[in-house]
């Protein structure tokens, strides 16, 4: 109780008390909290409505989302409308709802239009659970699993970023998740997914893959989640900060938090970009990540360090998107299924690296434009030079980039399903669709050169070693939406998203390609992405989806 005091003050109990004399009736409350703070304030009337509401009725949405909710669209695939009901929604926009409005309206597709109603607002409705404006803390959970993922949040936010100028509660929240993320890098930057925040008064969660694990430098379980080091995890922390100041031209959230995360940020980049051996065959290791006997982790050889790399100049990182092992060195892995052989962690991750060049020419100009830290700036831009040019010197052979290297001419021709990835290159910014180094290398991944691409009689695509290597990710589909301007393509694709949802109008994880069956009921990265994807066909090819090509884009 106190805890959810503290998020809206007096307001909850306000709330509470009226959930109680309507016996439940959410929109009637909901109706009341607006009047009561004033109808620009639908956000505050929300969290605390959905603070009281939940404590009465609200339904946890893994559970929710696993059967068809609503009335069904009137397509051919009559999808489910999946939106809790307002009172229960953990956060409520306007600007969002407009949004949805303006483009359902336009679209030619009942079906397409109820899956952008459902995932566009998915990761407001279902996954902030904590906010406070005040203690500018926001704590946002990646959906089936109660934890906030550096990558994740970074990407779960991106289709709201054309419309925070619209919505200042909104612009409010983005900063607050900025500031508490910031203390989370600044006390762990190795470490990749946390736990609630001490002002939230949330308990912390058991992973039971953290168990047994032993990581150096060592971290607090009442803090961490999970202490992968991802380098895609600080590159969307870098994202979502520029992000928010390209949106809001607002400043502010640079404070002392933020740039003691930034210089973590930047040692950490310099750590792992050394050799694993110095001139006098020291052994090098800021960051070691192995599981001790009879965790559901396993063991990482060379005491939690894994295969040696070699400078390039590339960053290296134990873990990738998915959270799986880096390849190069093997050893016997438990997954959540079965036991088997994965390779193990190495050094260089392409489109990692890719994402980092990105992010931090786009942090260069930021402080640039503000007229800040001239030292961080050019950094910045020393590093990204240094990055690029390791990119196009270490890991493209005949215009094909290899997934991974290590720096000794090992190569891992593949890509993965999670982004950052090789197909999302041109989403990432790195590259132009047309280079034609994207496009010999968007061949092979779309084939049986890559091996982890599958295709099956309903489904097919990309997946990866995060789940059976029969299983394709409908997000690796969104990329290559992003990767192409021919109008089959774009079409196929979409329209074998839309058409593996289960029935229920929600974008999953992963789909077998010889049952139907998906992995992860609520998984808002995905759904998020899959509506990002379809506000750029918007702008860029209006007339894929609407009944005219009249191009569309939010805030505009």
């Amino acid at each position: 109780m106190k805890a959810l005091n503290r998020i809206v003050g007096g307001f909850w109990s306000f709330a509470l008390d009226l959930v109680q004399d309507t016996q439940g009736d959410v929109s009637a409350v909901f109706s009341a909290c607006q009047m009561k703070l004033g109808i620009g304030h639908t956000v505050s009337a929300a969290v605390a409505l959905g603070a009281a509401v939940s404590v009465a009725q609200c339904p946890d949405y893994t559970t929710y989302s696993q059967t068809p909710q609503g009335d069904p669209s009137s397509g051919p695939l009559a999808l489910p409308y999946m939106r809790p009901v307002p009172a229960c929604r953990t956060f409520n926009s306007s600007a969002v709802e407009d949004v949805i409005s303006n483009m359902t309206s336009r679209m030619k597709d009942p079906d397409l239009a109820r899956l952008f109603e459902n995932t566009f607002p998915n990761t407001l409705d279902t996954t902030i659970k904590y906010f406070d404006a005040t203690e500018n803390i926001a704590f946002v959970i990646t959906g089936d699993i109660t934890a906030q993922w550096l990558r994740d949040t970074g990407n779960q936010l991106a289709q709201y970023y054309p419309i925070l100028s619209a919505d200042p509660d909104l612009a409010t929240l983005i900063k607050a998740i900025i500031n508490n993320e910031a203390r989370y890098i600044t006390q762990y930057p190795y470490c990749s997914a946390f736990q609630p925040p001490p002002e939230s008064g949330l308990s912390p969660s058991v992973n039971d893959w953290a168990i047994d694990v032993l990581v150096n430098p060592p971290v607090d379980n009442q803090t961490v989640y999970e202490c992968k080091w991802e380098l895609d995890s600080l590159c969307s922390f870098m994202k979502l900060s520029r992000s928010y100041y390209q949106a809001t031209n607002d400043s502010s959230f640079m404070n002392d938090n933020w740039y003691s995360a930034i210089d973590q940020i930047f040692s950490v980049i310099w750590e792992q970009s050394q050799a694993t051996f110095d001139q006098d065959w020291n052994l090098v290791s800021y960051y070691n990540w192995t599981g001790e006997a009879g965790s559901l982790a396993g063991a990482v050889n060379n005491g939690g360090n894994g295969e040696p790399k070699a400078y390039t100049g590339l960053v290296g990182t134990s873990h990738r998107p998915s959270d799986d092992l880096s390849t190069f060195g093997q050893s016997t892995f438990a997954s959540r299924r079965k036991q088997f052989f994965i390779k193990y962690p190495t050094a260089f991750l392409t489109s990692g690296n890719a994402m980092l060049v990105v992010e931090l020419n786009n942090l260069a100009e930021i402080l640039d434009e503000t007229g800040q830290a001239s030292n961080i700036s050019q950094l910045a831009r020393n590093y990204s030079e240094i990055i690029t040019d390791a990119i196009w010197d270490h890991t493209l052979v005949n215009n094909i980039f290899a997934y991974e290297t290590n720096g000794f001419g090992g190569r891992y021709v593949m890509d993965d399903a999670n982004v950052p990835s090789l197909l999302s290159l041109p989403y990432l910014g790195f590259l132009d669709k047309y280079h034609p180094a994207y496009v010999t290398t968007r061949q092979l991944l779309m084939s049986r050169g890559n091996p982890y691409y599958v295709v099956g009689k309903n489904f097919s695509g990309i997946g990866g070693p995060h789940e059976d290597a029969w299983n394709p990710w409908p997000m690796a589909l969104v990329s290559a939406i992003y990767g192409t301007d021919d109008d089959g393509e774009i079409m196929e694709n979409l329209y074998m998203i839309a058409n593996n949802t289960a029935g229920l109008g929600l974008i999953h994880e992963s789909i077998d390609i010889y049952d139907g069956s998906y992995t992860r009921p609520w998984f808002a990265w995905a759904n998020s992405y899959f509506a990002e994807m379809l506000l750029d066909l918007a702008s860029r090819k209006p007339h894929l989806i609407f009944t005219n090509n009249e191009p569309y884009v939010p805030g505009l």
